[in-house]
């Protein structure tokens, strides 16, 4: 374990942390931000264009995105560690982390990042045409589907609310769900109902995605006579649901009962001093990269004033 006590350790990338890092290299914290060791840049990496990230009227590809962000990160001083952070204890006043090395950091504050991820149906086809057809976000990809007829999987209000925002650019919108009925609150069901774009397929599970290059269907199981069929997709969202990636802090930081990281109000101050927390890490309602990278910015300055008064 190295003596040196940091002032500050930022895990995780993405927008929220790597924003957090140029605003506290800014202002000369010195930061140690660890990247992940796979997942170095958050779910953009794995996004084509981003269309909707201000600054950029022409769109931007993910991937470039986020080595802009990291550039900037580097430029003012934040030291970036391609590693995972795979053990913390954050109740004291130095916080102690274990990196995926067996390094050993001593910290005053921590700024937790490590953002949320996906839920996949879990076919390998899937993943494999993830961006060609399959995504799992309507407000990042749902402008590439006009006048094409897609699906979306998913019966909670996340499934109602992409089905609904796909229907400003897709001819229709076929919501497969595996039940007979939906868990979604009823105004939101209502509401995709009342949509003439929308169809129902109910007790109906996708076993597989179809396409070489890109998507051009589906797989279909009927869940109560188990009767398989193929329908013609060009996209498929899936919505059922995140998964914060709070593992690592469970039962020393203060969660909510799906797992997201509970802030102080406006703030992005957790129960324990010291530890902040930003980004999908916290958001169970935007999750887009612009609301990400505010509340990174935020966990920056309340990471600094902290710092200040102690």
């Amino acid at each position: 374990m190295s003596e040196k006590i940091h002032e500050l350790v930022i895990v995780g990338s993405g927008p929220a942390g790597y924003t957090a890092g140029i605003y506290a290299g800014r202002a000369q914290l010195e930061p140690i931000l660890y990247e992940g060791s796979v997942t170095a840049g958050g779910a953009l990496m794995n996004t084509t264009e981003v269309e909707n990230f201000p600054g950029f009227p022409d769109g931007v590809m993910g991937p470039d995105l986020m080595d802009n962000l990291k550039a900037q990160c580097e430029k003012f001083g934040t030291k970036l560690v391609r590693d995972d952070i795979v053990d913390m204890k954050l109740d004291g006043e130095i916080k102690i982390l274990t990196d995926g090395s067996g390094n050993v950091l001593k910290a005053k504050s921590v700024i937790l990042a490590t953002g949320s991820a996906y839920k996949e149906i879990g076919l390998t086809n899937e993943k494999r045409l993830s961006g060609r057809g399959v995504s799992w976000c309507a407000t990042c990809d749902g402008f590439f589907f006009r006048d094409q007829e897609i699906a979306v999987v998913g019966g909670g209000d996340s499934a109602m609310e992409e089905a609904n925002f796909l229907t400003r650019f897709a001819k229709k919108v076929v919501l497969i769900h595996r039940r007979d009925s939906l868990r979604a609150s009823k105004i939101m069901v209502d509401r995709a109902k009342a949509n003439p774009k929308i169809e129902f397929l109910w007790n109906t599970e996708v076993i597989d995605v179809l396409g070489e290059d890109k998507m051009t269907g589906l797989k279909l199981r009927n869940t109560v006579d188990g009767s398989e069929s193929e329908k013609p997709f060009t996209g498929l969202f899936v919505a059922i649901g995140h998964l914060p990636r709070s593992e690592l802090v469970k039962g020393q930081v203060d969660l909510d009962a799906e797992g997201y990281v509970k802030v102080d109000g406006r703030s992005t101050r957790t129960n324990l001093t010291g530890v902040f927390a930003c980004g999908d890490l916290v958001d169970h309602t935007y999750r887009q990269a612009i609301t990400a990278a505010g509340t990174g910015c935020e966990a920056a300055l309340d990471a600094e004033r902290f710092l200040a008064g102690h």
